[in-house]
């Protein structure tokens, strides 16, 4: 009895359902860095060489591609947040991390003009890992005395998020200007010695 060698009934439009999948989604990722260019399913399919259907059927609509893109964006920036929770202490892990956020937002910052109104439960929970990590850097440094802790932190966390996002939107990218932010806020996070 002989075993089949070739991919067999339907195996080749499986392979070419995987590849159009894997071009959709780097035509997606690719416009998400493309600050003012429309995110539709057009665009996607033309910057992926493909059919506006065919991009839906690969992924069953826009919501859930995009939903793979940024995602796929987000993982290794919340791997990293952990990384460094693990690995150095919270206030250094805050500085760090901020640094880096700003360099990816910098980078990605029109991904959240593009969202408005999308179904993304998979960015969605990702968004909540890093808001959870950014909150345990902060009531991190607190315990450890590096931070004011008359604050929330949960009220902390929002500052630093929306006032990080508005400097990573400054255009074109300014390292001092991120520097800089980064030295007053995180001065001004500092524990108040008596007087």
């Amino acid at each position: 009895m002989s075993m089949p060698t070739g991919p067999g009934p339907g195996g080749g439009r499986r392979a070419d359902a995987v590849r159009n999948r894997q071009l959709a989604l780097q035509a997606a990722t690719a416009l998400l860095a493309e600050p003012g260019t429309p995110l539709t399913v057009e665009a996607i399919a033309k910057r992926a060489g493909l059919g506006a259907a065919t991009v839906v059927r690969a992924f069953g609509g826009k919501d859930a591609l995009l939903d793979t893109a940024v995602s796929g964006l987000l993982e290794p920036v919340v791997h990293r947040a952990g990384q460094l929770l693990a690995e150095t202490t919270p206030d250094q892990a805050l500085r760090t991390f901020l640094a880096e956020l700003i360099t990816f937002q910098s980078a990605h910052h029109a991904i959240n003009d593009q969202l408005d109104g999308l179904t993304l439960p998979a960015t969605t929970a990702l968004r909540a890992q890093l808001v959870q990590a950014v909150q345990e850097m902060i009531t991190g440094a607190q315990h450890n005395g590096t931070l004011r802790t008359d604050l929330d932190p949960t009220l902390t966390t929002t500052l630093i998020g929306r006032t990080a996002y508005a400097i990573a939107r400054t255009q074109p990218p300014s390292p001092e200007l991120a520097d800089a932010y980064l030295t007053v806020l995180l001065d001004g996070l500092r524990p108040r010695r008596a007087i």
